[in-house]
């Protein structure tokens, strides 16, 4: 565990952003954002195919006899079939949710023999999950408020325009056709990222041996949260909603985003056990 901590933590970081980029993909059609995220998940395939081939022909194993072994083979396989996919077919809703789903089996694996490993390296593998769950939570967290004042911005500009007042401050504010945009990125890159960090934290919790509900306030509210963001991705690219429509929206999403920030910081004790 001591030699492959950090290959572990390089192999979840390319994945991680290799999702984010197909998230990105799967949202705006951005073929260009598509490429990058084919290689990234490209060299992820190759580490795992290096590591497999080291165990089969170094070990004269193959890694399938016991059911945490064979998770590794499992995410194998599906990177294999995503790229495969990726370059044959142009199914980005499969594309998407098989490496979602690749990633979370590759997390449980590597967790998983962090757990079983005696010693201080596996020890910080697993506090690092932690730290990496919240710290990811926190950046999407980020990009939510600036889309939030992005819509904001909107809504104040469109007041102006209507009202025929505030002429001096339009400039400031910038055009809104560029505010709605510059609002739905930051929700695209926000959304993975809570994903993400929600992925984490259920790993986490399981391999770290913490109390985990279900029914905790702080595992409900992040679920609503990333299900209220994923509604106003599905409102904008399916319904059409655009515009103001879609700012107030993103402007209520946010308050409750905050709501849920700190009341289960408060009334919740799942990061800290109890």
């Amino acid at each position: 565990m001591t030699e492959s901590k950090w290959l572990y933590e390089i192999i979840l970081i390319i994945y991680g952003l290799s999702l984010v980029g197909y998230f990105i993909d799967f949202i705006q059609h951005n073929r260009r954002v598509n490429k990058i995220a084919f290689w990234l998940l490209s060299m992820v395939w190759v580490i795992q195919t290096v590591s497999l081939l080291s165990e089969i022909l170094f070990k004269a194993t193959f890694p399938v006899f016991t059911i945490y072994d064979s998770l590794f083979f499992y995410s194998w396989v599906l990177v294999t079939f995503s790229l495969v996919i990726n370059k044959l077919f142009s199914i980005h809703f499969i594309v998407f949710f098989t490496n979602v789903f690749g990633f979370f089996i590759l997390l449980l694996y590597i967790s998983t023999k962090a757990q079983e490993s005696i010693g201080q390296r596996g020890i910080e593998l697993v506090n690092e999950l932690l730290i990496a769950h919240i710290t990811l939570a926190i950046i999407s967290y980020g990009f939510f408020t600036i889309s939030f004042l992005l819509s904001i911005m909107y809504i104040v500009q469109y007041r102006f325009l209507k009202q025929k007042k505030g002429l001096k401050w339009m400039w400031r504010f910038g055009d809104l056709k560029r505010l709605d945009i510059y609002s739905f990125m930051a929700v695209t890159l926000g959304v993975p990222l809570l994903l993400i960090a929600i992925i984490l934290g259920f790993v986490w919790a399981k391999v770290a041996g913490a109390e985990f509900y279900w029914l905790d306030l702080k595992t409900i509210g992040s679920l609503f949260v990333l299900f209220i963001y994923i509604l106003y991705l599905l409102l904008r690219l399916i319904k059409g909603y655009q515009g103001k429509a879609i700012s107030v929206y993103n402007t209520a999403a946010f308050l409750i985003l905050l709501v849920n920030f700190f009341l289960s910081s408060i009334l919740s004790n799942f990061h800290f056990g109890s």
